[in-house]
């Protein structure tokens, strides 16, 4: 069973055809969440399950972490996208947080990567520790974001992963590095395409 167990575990290693599958999901779950479709959530599932295991295989602890929770925020936000709005036909509704709150929340975040950063440096084996732990937490605030259709989700997606292309580069993990250049430039049409949708849904849902 351990044999087993460590056969398939060194599967989920940088360059393998594993690595291949989830940039493939995680693509399709980034282009099917610009169109709020629901599917982009058990895309988001499947593709995590593999990122969870590269990455511990690649001691970026944090990494691997991130996904774990990115695998429960996956059944979270197609429940609420599905269910979020019951006044509204079409699920939840884009909404937008003022800047104040988005303050805020970078602050705290700032805060909190840094602690974690400084616990991984000093007592883990972790690769990159305050860049892993900096796009981990925002990427763990961003992703709930998302489930709750914040319109400047994508401006935090487009700084956490310029980020995560250095660690990637370094790391050898090239596929999904191609995956992070394609994310950003994504984030930013999921913006204006998000933007645009607010706006049209605030015209439709306008008091007569």
């Amino acid at each position: 069973m351990n044999d087993f167990l460590t056969s398939t575990l060194s599967g989920f290693t940088a360059m393998s055809y594993w690595e291949y599958l989830a940039v493939a999901l995680s693509m399709a779950y980034l282009l099917l969440a610009i169109k709020e479709s629901l599917w982009c959530w058990p895309a988001a599932f499947f593709s995590t399950i593999i990122y969870t295991l590269l990455f511990w295989n690649g001691a970026l602890l944090m990494e691997s972490a991130l996904n774990v929770y990115y695998m429960l925020m996956a059944i979270y936000g197609w429940a609420i996208w599905r269910y979020g709005n019951q006044h509204s036909k079409q699920g939840k509704l884009i909404q937008s947080w003022s800047v104040h709150r988005h303050v805020n929340i970078i602050l705290v975040t700032s805060l909190v990567s840094v602690i974690f950063g400084f616990i991984m440096q000093n007592y883990t084996h972790a690769d990159f520790a305050y860049l892993d732990s900096f796009t981990t937490c925002f990427a763990v605030v961003t992703t709930y974001l998302v489930a709750q259709k914040v319109l400047e989700n994508w401006i935090y997606w487009i700084v956490i992963d310029a980020a995560s292309m250095y660690l990637y580069f370094e790391k050898g993990y090239y596929p999904t590095l191609v995956l992070f250049i394609f994310y950003t430039i994504m984030a930013a049409w999921g913006f204006k395409t998000w933007h645009q949708q607010y706006h049209q849904q605030d015209r439709i849902n306008a008091p007569i």
